[in-house]
């Protein structure tokens, strides 16, 4: 874990990290349903053969420029969890 990010996140109210946490978890689930999104138009697209190299390539970059867009915000999800000391509660359908 990054300390800078961690004490930047401790010297904040239990309210803001709370509110900060919900957020960070509803961008987390929208980041993994995108990125799966991605992995299956790459999957359906490597099984065609009719599907040029490039597009697969750029299919594969696609995913692994979202794969580390999730890790970075999951680095800073955890941050603030840390922060927090717990999981806040979060429906499932993303309303609250």
């Amino acid at each position: 874990m990054n300390d800078v990010g961690s004490s930047r996140y401790r010297s904040m109210q239990e309210s803001e990290l709370e509110v900060l946490a919900v957020a960070a978890i509803h961008e987390h689930r929208h980041l993994i349903a995108a990125d799966e999104a991605v992995y299956e138009e790459w999957t359906r697209a490597s099984a065609d053969p009719s599907v040029s190299a490039g597009v697969l390539k750029s299919l594969q970059h696609e995913y692994v420029a979202r794969q580390k867009k999730s890790e970075a915000q999951q680095e800073k999800l955890s941050e603030i969890i840390d922060a927090l000391g717990y999981v806040p509660q979060v429906s499932l359908d993303g309303g609250e």
